[in-house]
């Protein structure tokens, strides 16, 4: 188990590319156990690929990146890297819960059975365990009275919820967020981010691309500036929000707040 206060994640010379269009352009990052990071930035500036690479859902064209002191996805031999086995690949993705734009839960399962699958068959976790787990956490999550109902029958809100809470059932050390309130009506944001704020109180770490610059100064530690696959700029929320330095999240800032 990672320390509070010591890296969670670090992400090293970073670089990806699709077709001959780089995505991702020499990412250097670093985020503490325990914290709290958002990204932002323009549509096709690379978040969402970040996360991507560090969940090992995307093979990476250079650079290093490790979760709690673990590098993900490859081994280093002789100064080259070869990438693991899909069995070794998956048992590090258990300690990385993610969270979609799109829920993504299984529509012939109710809400309580999308919660316990994972654990069940990845985890091999006794069923009755998973049942009691997953009660707890849509309890967590404040669906408590709709454990029977299928995703059809939920708002978009708390679909997303289950899909937060589907997350947890793995015990996950770290937390991703790609834009979780992007695909919802309005008025079903604030209760998707009041579960992402419990989850940040309870000491978390989470990684959270967003366009909710209210959610990232109340409740970020660092905020994290992308554009054309860089990072731009990072600091805290507050000051960046505020004053920023760099011309580039001036311009942005200036469209979106």
């Amino acid at each position: 188990m990672t320390s509070p206060g010591t890296e969670m994640v670090k992400i090293r010379g970073l670089s990806k590319s699709y077709a001959g269009r780089e995505v991702l352009r020499g990412i250097d990052l670093d985020v503490a156990a325990g914290s709290v990071m958002c990204i932002i930035g323009p549509s096709g500036s690379g978040k969402s690929t970040l996360l991507s690479c560090i969940n090992h859902l995307e093979r990476i064209d250079a650079g290093q990146i490790w979760v709690a002191g673990e590098l993900v996805g490859y081994r280093e031999k002789n100064g080259l890297m070869y990438e693991l086995p899909e069995r070794q690949i998956s048992r590090m993705r258990q300690r990385v819960g993610m969270v979609f734009q799109q829920f993504n839960l299984f529509p012939h399962m109710t809400a309580l059975a999308n919660i316990m699958e994972a654990p069940i068959q990845v985890k091999r976790v006794r069923q009755a365990d998973a049942r009691a787990r997953g009660v707890e956490l849509l309890e967590r999550v404040g669906l408590a009275a709709k454990h029977a109902m299928f995703p059809a029958q939920l708002s978009g809100g708390e679909q997303q919820r289950v899909a937060i809470a589907r997350a947890l059932a793995m015990d996950p050390q770290l937390m991703l967020f790609d834009e979780p309130t992007s695909a919802l009506d309005p008025e079903l944001v604030g209760e998707v981010l009041a579960v992402m704020k419990d989850l940040a109180r309870s000491g978390m770490t989470m990684v959270v691309v967003t366009h909710e610059l209210a959610f990232a100064r109340e409740v970020g530690d660092e905020l994290t500036f992308m554009d054309a696959g860089m990072v731009v700029e990072r600091g805290a929320p507050r000051q960046v929000l505020a004053a920023p330095q760099q011309r580039r999240t001036q311009d942005f800032l200036s469209r979106v707040l």
